[in-house]
Order: structure tokens, then C-alpha cells, then sequence
């Protein structure tokens, strides 16, 4: 093997290395719901503090992605990659020894700094080590797959644990995972300095976007507790979006911003990132209701909830890992986008209309496959897409933007969406109709709504993103013959406008 093609092969294991890290995080997400039935008895929690189980770890994963983005472009992405994956690892170790209620929580609150130091730097160590437009759209489908079917697997390995051996269990499968990854990183991937704390060091700007994102996670996820219209939703509301404020005013006035706001000029980045919150509001719709659904209303236990949501893992991954980026360098990210959002619209009309009394194979099997065709094809063109505009001094930065897109939309999806289904089934209980048409009913709702959502992502995607050629043939055999492409600095997908 020569040394180029030795280069290439370890670039191509230090993208798993990656993606590995990445995969722990997203599991840690949904991983937890299927157990918390069993926390809950196991620990003592009543239902209100129950929820603080997973919110204890959003509230800093959401608020803290953006700051961890820019420290490493500052102090180098690969060191922050590995102080968040020991920082997850050890937190890990934490909850899985919980014996207290507040020892749980607390432990999954570091777990949630760590996530986000961890996830945050992802994508921009990708797009800098795959900076040729075929590669990269291919490295762009390995990362988008964990990205976007982590979740459901996440049901399927926590339904595993928690039937097996215990909930416990659910975190300390962390620990070998992150160990392994933590020494494959140090052996694999390069230490690239970053640009220094001389190049955007603003303390005040991190203070004001941290505790913004933070108080809007937190605002949000007490909707279901307080109500959209409570005093406490209001007041926390309006000062989270006026930090927000203060913050995009400093940017734009200081020589060394936290997040340059250059990066927004892009119609192909801004476009992306607002498309990517109403898409993935979607999503959680479906790995969240539909996972209700099957338990309180077809009666699945943990682990067939897993199960049920296999083809759309599977579906996933082979197109994500497989087929996607040919279509990328065929047609363009754009225009792969746009059909997929499409599938994945029709998938959630599909679910709508699951009966109570519904059957796996002809009422949820054929939206589930939609909704794997729809996410399989969208999350790699929405990536390429999102990191278009990024230089490698702002990768980072552009990461971390792209994650909390996600995170924001997510949350915020998931609280919108769960406060429509509990009124309507409310209303619907309050009229006479049964517990489970109830339930179901609040459920329909809610898949509408996702609909809606996915709809406007889809406008957004037809009437503000710009189609971009495909590679030039020329470049691309440049890079074929070993030879640096021109403007292989940035990402293939780059545009002003």
C-alpha cells in the first residue's frame, strides 16, 4: 500500500472514529425514554421530576453546541472532541451508579456538557478532512445516517438493555465505546492547533448565547408543565430571545466575533439551518409519538417498540450510506433534498391515519419505510448544504450551528407537538370518547401539525435554496490523480449568495 492510499484509508477510519462518538451521543438521546418507566420505580421519581431525567441533559447539550463549535476553532477541534468524550465517558460511569434521585440528574447534566463539546466539532472535522466534493458527499451520508437514524436505534438498544439486565445498563454501555474512541481519536485523527483566543475570544458574547440557548431549551421544555401562555413560559421566553438579541448585536459590531455573522449571507447555509429545525421537529414526531403509540395504545413493551422501528433504521442506512451520495453528485444537493422532504410529508400524513386497533404490517410498515426513503435521502443534502458556507477557520462554528439548529427545532417540535396531542386527548376524554381514541386521536394531531412543518421546510427548500453545478469533471479528476482541486479550501458546495 503506498502512502497516499495509506492516508486515505486512515482518513476513512478516523471518519467511523468520528461518527462512533457521534453515535454514543444521539443514542443518549432516546436511549433513556424507554427506560424511564423503570428509572422511575427503581429510584422513586414522581412524573413531574421524572422528566428532568432526559431534560437535565438537553438543557446544556442545546445551550452550550454553539459556544463548543467556535472553542474549537479556537483551540482546536480535536482536542474539545476529546474533553467532551471523557467528560461524557466519566459522566457515563455517573448516571449508570445512580442511586439518588438528584445524583441521576446531576450526572446527566454533565452528560450533556460533554454531548455537546463531542458533537459540535463533528462536522467540521469531517468537511476539513474530506474537502473533495465526491468524498465529502460521501463522508457527508456516513455522518448523516448516525445523525438521523441514531434515534431509532437509540429505542431498540435501550428496549434491549432494559428487558435483558437493567436500566443501569443504558449508560454504562458508554464506557467501553468511549474509552475505545477516546484512544482510537488520539491514534487516528491529527491535532490541527486552532486559530487562537486572539482571533474571537468575545467572554461576554459566549456568556450571552450560552445562557440564551439555555433558558430557551429550559422555557421550552416546561411547556407541557406550565402552559404556552403561563407567566413563567412568557417572561423566560421573552429574556432568552432578548440575550439572543444582544448577542446577534455584539456580533455584528466587534473586530473578533464569537460567530461571524458572514456566514449567514449564504441563502444556501440560513436556508438550511431554518429547514433543518422544521424537519427534524418532524422526526421527533415520529421516533416519539409514534413509540407512545405503540406502547399505550397497541400495548408493545420496550423492546418490540426497538423493533418496530428496524426497517426505518435499515432503510436509513443503506441509502445514507450507499446511495445518497451518487445522487448528490448527480443531481446536486438541492435537488435530492427536495424529493426526500417530500416522502418524508407523505410518511407523517400516513401516520395520521393509524387506527386504534391498528396492525403492524399494513398500518405502520408502509410509513415507517417512507419516513426512512425521506430521512435517508434529505440528511445528506441538507448537511452538504448547511457547511457550504463554512471556510476551515469557521468549521467549527458552522458545526456547532447545524447541531443546534437541530436540537433547537427538536425541542421545540417535541414541545409543540406533545402540548397539541395532550389537549386535544384532553378535549377529546372531557366529551366522553374512550382513553385509547383519545390518546390516538391527540396523536393524528400531531402528525398533521409535523406535516405542516415539514411543508414549510419543503418551501423553504423550493423557494430559498439555490441549486449549485455538479463538481467540475476536470477538478474532479485533478482529485482522482492525487492532485489538490481547485478551491479544495472550502467545502465543494460553496456559495455567496
Amino acid at each position: 500500500m503506498n502512502p497516499s492510499q495509506s492516508q486515505d484509508r486512515s482518513r476513512w477510519i478516523a471518519l467511523y472514529v468520528l461518527c462512533s462518538g457521534m453515535l454514543m451521543i444521539v443514542l443518549d438521546v432516546t436511549i433513556v425514554n424507554v427506560a424511564l418507566p423503570s428509572i422511575q420505580d427503581s429510584l422513586g421519581f414522581s412524573q413531574s421530576n421524572l422528566a428532568w431525567v432526559v431534560n437535565a441533559y438537553l438543557v446544556p447539550f442545546g445551550g452550550l453546541l454553539l459556544l463548543a463549535g467556535r472553542l474549537g476553532d479556537l483551540l482546536g477541534q480535536r482536542r474539545v472532541f476529546l474533553a467532551g468524550l471523557v467528560v461524557f465517558t466519566a459522566a457515563s460511569l455517573l448516571c449508570g451508579l445512580s442511586q439518588t434521585q438528584g445524583m441521576l440528574i446531576g450526572a446527566r447534566f454533565v452528560q450533556g456538557i460533554g454531548g455537546a463539546l463531542t458533537s459540535a466539532v463533528i462536522l467540521g472535522m469531517i468537511v476539513t478532512m474530506f474537502p473533495e466534493p465526491r468524498e465529502q458527499a460521501k463522508a457527508l451520508g456516513v455522518y448523516a445516517f448516525v445523525a438521523s437514524a441514531g434515534g431509532s436505534i437509540g429505542l431498540l438498544v435501550g428496549g434491549v438493555l432494559t428487558e435483558a439486565i437493567a436500566w443501569h445498563w443504558i449508560f454504562f454501555i458508554n464506557l467501553p465505546i468511549g474509552v475505545a474512541t477516546v484512544a482510537a481519536t488520539r491514534r487516528l485523527i491529527p491535532d490541527r492547533p486552532g486559530i487562537g483566543f486572539g482571533e474571537g475570544a468575545d467572554v461576554l458574547g459566549a456568556a450571552l448565547i450560552t445562557g440564551g440557548l439555555m433558558l430557551g431549551v429550559y422555557t421550552i421544555l416546561e411547556v407541557s408543565e406550565n402552559g404556552w401562555g403561563s407567566a413563567q413560559t412568557l417572561v423566560l421566553g421573552a429574556i432568552s430571545l432578548a440575550l439572543g438579541a444582544a448577542f446577534v448585536l455584539r456580533q455584528g459590531r466587534i473586530a473578533n466575533p464569537l460567530m461571524p455573522l458572514r456566514l449567514f449571507r449564504s441563502r444556501n447555509v440560513s436556508g438550511a439551518n431554518a429547514l433543518q429545525m422544521l424537519l427534524v421537529a418532524g422526526m421527533f414526531a415520529t421516533f416519539f409519538l409514534g413509540a407512545l403509540y405503540l406502547q399505550q395504545i397497541l400495548g408493545y413493551n420496550p423492546l418490540e417498540v426497538g423493533l418496530a422501528f428496524l426497517p426505518t433504521t435499515l432503510v436509513m442506512g443503506s441509502l445514507s450510506l450507499g446511495f445518497s451520495e451518487r445522487l448528490i453528485m448527480r443531481f446536486g444537493p438541492r435537488n435530492v433534498l427536495i424529493p426526500g422532504m417530500a416522502l418524508t410529508a407523505a410518511a407523517l400524513l400516513l401516520f395520521a391515519r393509524t387506527p386504534v386497533d391498528g396492525s403492524y404490517v399494513p398500518d405502520l410498515l408502509p410509513p415507517l419505510l417512507l419516513m426512512g426513503v425521506g430521512i435517508g435521502i434529505s440528511f445528506s443534502s441538507l448537511m452538504t448544504l448547511a457547511m457550504s458556507g463554512a471556510t476551515p477557520q469557521d468549521a467549527g462554528l458552522a458545526s456547532g450551528i447545524v447541531n443546534t439548529s437541530a436540537q433547537v427545532g427538536g425541542a421545540i417540535g417535541l414541545a409543540v407537538l406533545a402540548t397539541l396531542a395532550a389537549e386535544r386527548t384532553s378535549s377529546m376524554e372531557d366529551a366522553g370518547a374512550p382513553v385509547s381514541a383519545a390518546l390516538n386521536s391527540g396523536f393524528h394531531l400531531a402528525y398533521l401539525v409535523a406535516a405542516g412543518l415539514v411543508g414549510a421546510a419543503l418551501a423553504i427548500a423550493i423557494f430559498v435554496l439555490r441549486s449549485v453545478p455538479a463538481p467540475d469533471p476536470a477538478a474532479m479528476a485533478e482529485a482522482a490523480a492525487g492532485e489538490e482541486p481547485h478551491g479544495a479550501t472550502e467545502p465543494a458546495y460553496s456559495e455567496a449568495g
